[in-house]
């Protein structure tokens, strides 16, 4: 069973135990990687790329044409690879202060791709992107602390990927065909399942230096933007959200 705590304070007590737990590991074990430390973050590690490359070749075999992707630094490499590869990546802005942005292929110089994946790239080279204009999504990549076995996810505790996730799924640009997939470290990998809240997101696919986790059993998704579970600060600081709240 996932939820055996008697009340959702001690379950929300427990992932953020969870979450310093394994920040800790992967400073001790030597395999964090800038930007340091990795406490508070979506952490960055080393393999990050080999773990990108395995599933990059799980999408590419599925034959994505538009794949959204977290814009935290482990995750850098999928952008560049999907770049590389043809692939059109949406990413948000940090903390989705200004949207959603795309990096197009077809507008990327050659040899640019791996600055186009940074944060800074990603203004240089990319175009704001409306979700109203935007495609489907083929595949959601979302930066994570934590996953288990079964696919539960737990981010750094502010719910941006769930927000990202929530607010396409409000433009009908994912759904439950949507590949949800994260990519982390082995240390970040813990087999006891994570207690999920109403609001979680969950993932399909994870993906390691070593090892391609395909999931099944329980998925959660949020359907819509819930402007009840969201904090009236973040609503006002982060203007398509702002917009759909005071449309409901």
């Amino acid at each position: 069973m996932r939820n055996t705590f008697e009340s959702s304070e001690e379950a929300l007590a427990y992932r953020s135990a969870l979450r310093r737990r394994v920040w800790s590991a992967l400073e001790e074990a030597g395999v964090a990687a800038f930007p340091r430390p990795v406490y508070g973050r979506i952490p960055n590690f080393v393999g990050a790329e080999q773990a990108a490359s395995r599933l990059i070749r799980v999408l590419l075999d599925t034959g994505v044409s538009a794949v959204f992707v977290n814009p935290d630094s482990p995750q850098a490499p999928v952008r560049r690879m999907l770049l590389e590869e043809g692939v059109k990546v949406y990413v948000s802005t940090p903390r989705i202060s200004r949207g959603f942005v795309l990096l197009d292929p077809a507008a990327t110089p050659k040899g640019k791709a791996r600055e186009a994946s940074t944060i800074s790239g990603l203004f240089k080279y990319g175009r704001p992107a409306n979700p109203r204009d935007m495609p489907r999504i083929d595949a959601f990549v979302a930066g994570s602390v934590v996953v288990d076995h079964g696919g539960g996810r737990l981010g750094k505790g502010e719910g941006y990927s769930e927000l990202e996730y929530a607010i396409l799924a409000h433009f009908k640009l994912v759904d439950e065909n949507t590949i949800v997939a994260t990519t982390v470290h082995d240390l970040q990998v813990v087999e006891s399942p994570i207690p999920l809240m109403p609001w979680d997101l969950t993932v399909d696919l994870i993906s390691t230096p070593t090892r391609l986790i395909r999931v099944g059993g329980l998925r959660q998704r949020p359907t819509r933007v819930d402007c009840g579970l969201i904090p009236r600060e973040k609503v006002l600081e982060i203007p398509i959200l702002r917009e759909l709240c005071e449309q409901a």
